[in-house]
């Protein structure tokens, strides 16, 4: 007979047995399909936010506001003075360059460096650039090395509108002011800062001691950036008034100069005073030449002594005091070391010449003089000599 069926270990399930792991077998499922769901629908959230959703993103902005800014403040000042700046670009037969310069008049005047001008000598080209964009020719009235400055005039150009002439005597240290020009050539370039010092003597351009060629400026300093470009670009108060004419740069890599080389600003820029530019550009304009305040002696620029010493002969090989000049008939004499001009201590011959130019013609000048070790105060009124 058949062995009977033999049980090995497994259990016999019951039906109600079978009906409960049904339900465990469905409660896993469900909690499955639960978890599968959370973790779909947390990539689906990390990724419609990491990626804004599905609709576009707007930002939060502010809203337009009024163009306008205060007359005093920096936009306000550019707003008024840059229609009244220029860029001019001059070509000559060796050289040329890029420099600025600003309306003196509606008759086309234009005030800008001498050395901006001077590449284009008797035949070279001078194209004025306006703000608005607009070009044309210009033509040199007059120019003076000494002083830095030239007047070009346009013709034919209307709608010019000049810029308004500060003074320069009521400039103080700590003043803000803005300067306007074209830096690397990037034309209607503005910046800002203080006048950092006044009556800075500077000589810069020409060759040291010759006195035909160099620039003797008594200069307004001021941290505003100055960069090659610039010169002859307006130096501007809270007023947007003219106080200096932007003409020099001091760099860390080749001292003062022009700023016609590709130095660039360590934040001491010279300018020439306005006081100054507008008695030359007037002269300019009237006469093509620029007169030059003298006191008739011939300097010893060797002198490495503190002052500036009159020298035992002229320049042509003449006396070095010149017979009835301002010096002569104030009894200065061969020999004498100025060492104050109007209180002022002087270090220097170039000292001397800026102090002198800063000057009218026909001014007063109180001199502090040692003579054989002792001092004296002289008195003299300035001369006049042609800038030629």
């Amino acid at each position: 007979t058949p062995a009977p069926l033999q049980q090995t270990g497994a259990a016999v399930l019951t039906q109600e047995q079978r009906r409960r792991r049904g339900m465990k077998v469905l409660l896993v499922g469900v909690v499955l399909v639960a978890l599968v769901s959370g973790g779909v629908g947390g990539a689906v959230g990390a990724y419609l936010e990491r990626n804004g959703g599905v609709e576009e993103v707007e930002l939060p902005q502010a809203g337009k506001e009024p163009a306008g800014r205060a007359a005093d403040s920096v936009a306000g000042i550019a707003s008024r003075a840059l229609p009244s700046v220029v860029t001019l670009h001059v070509s000559g037969a060796d050289a040329g360059g890029t420099g600025t310069g600003f309306m003196l008049d509606d008759r086309g005047h234009i005030l800008t460096n001498n050395h901006v001008v001077e590449p284009a000598g008797d035949d070279g080209e001078i194209t004025v650039t306006f703000h608005s964009g607009d070009t044309a020719k210009a033509e040199v009235v007059g120019r003076d090395g000494g002083y830095d400055l030239a007047v070009v005039r346009v013709r034919g150009v209307s709608g010019l509108e000049p810029l308004p002439l500060g003074n320069s005597d009521n400039v103080q240290v700590g003043d803000p002011v803005v300067a306007i020009g074209a830096p690397f050539d990037l034309a209607g370039t503005v910046t800002s800062g203080i006048i950092s010092a006044k009556e800075r003597p500077i000589t810069a351009g020409g060759e040291s001691g010759d006195g035909s060629d160099v620039s003797y400026v008594d200069a307004l300093q001021t941290d505003a950036p100055i960069n090659p470009g610039n010169s002859g670009g307006p130096l501007l108060d809270a007023q947007a008034r003219v106080i200096g004419i932007n003409s020099a740069i001091r760099s860390a890599d080749s001292g003062s100069d022009l700023d016609g080389g590709q130095a660039g600003s360590i934040g001491l820029g010279f300018a020439i005073p306005v006081n100054q530019g507008k008695r030359v550009a007037e002269e300019l304009i009237s006469t093509g030449k620029a007169t030059h305040p003298v006191i008739g002696v011939t300097l010893d620029m060797n002198y490495t002594g503190d002052g500036a010493r009159v020298g035992t002969k002229g320049n042509d090989g003449g006396p070095p005091v010149t017979r009835n000049g301002p010096g002569d008939k104030a009894g200065i004499e061969a020999g004498d070391v100025i060492t104050e001009v109007d209180g002022q201590r002087i270090h220097s011959g170039e000292e001397l010449i800026v102090k002198t130019r800063a000057h009218r013609p026909g001014d007063r000048l109180e001199l502090t003089v040692v003579r054989d070790g002792k001092e004296r105060t002289i008195s003299l009124v300035l001369g006049s000599s042609d800038g030629d």
